[in-house]
């Protein structure tokens, strides 16, 4: 596998998976690589833009191998297929606000998004971030968004933009880190 440059600015997307964590300064875990391994694996099935696949279709392909990593993932878009995290607990402890994730570890510490289209264009990589921010117990998000939006390097977008959060220490988020994945 290539490496980024030393910079930390990402390449211009030639297809290949890519993947950075913020911050910068902490390393990849082993939880969090054996993630990555996932969407390596299926990585001819899903790199744009080769492939247009919507982030359920996506979703579709990686879940055999998160499952193995013991995560539940997202089956459908009505309420009993979706994947509930409690943001707000009311009165005898019952949830009373919920974000729904694509993907939750089992410890529920890493919550999964994907994007397929609406990454960068409608700025749902901010939702996600946000949504990950207010979910009980997450601390990692792992966010992955096409390498190749209809001409447009949304890896490089995001990765800019947590660059800049990061970089800028300006807003303290209350996560361990965000991995942006580009396939």
């Amino acid at each position: 596998m290539k490496r980024e440059p030393q910079s930390g600015k990402p390449r211009k997307s030639t297809g290949e998976l890519r993947y950075q964590l913020f911050p910068r300064s902490v390393g990849l875990s082993q939880e969090l690589r054996s993630i990555i391994e996932a969407f390596e694996a299926v990585h001819a099935g899903i790199k744009s833009p080769d492939n247009t696949l919507n982030s359920d279709g996506v979703l579709r392909l990686l879940r055999p191998g998160l499952e193995r990593l013991n995560f539940r993932i997202e089956s459908g878009k009505t309420k009993g297929d979706k994947i509930p995290v409690p943001v707000l607990f009311g009165i005898n402890n019952k949830i009373d606000r919920a974000f729904s994730a694509d993907g939750l570890s089992a410890d529920g510490r890493i919550v999964l998004e994907v994007e397929a289209g609406r990454a960068v264009i409608n700025y749902g990589f901010l939702k996600d971030i946000f949504q990950a921010c207010m979910m009980h117990g997450v601390e990692f998000l792992v966010l992955a968004v096409r390498n190749d939006y209809q001409g447009n390097d949304d890896f490089r977008k995001v990765h800019s933009f947590l660059e800049t959060l990061y970089i800028s220490s300006r807003i303290q988020l209350p996560l361990r880190g965000i991995v942006v994945i580009g396939y």
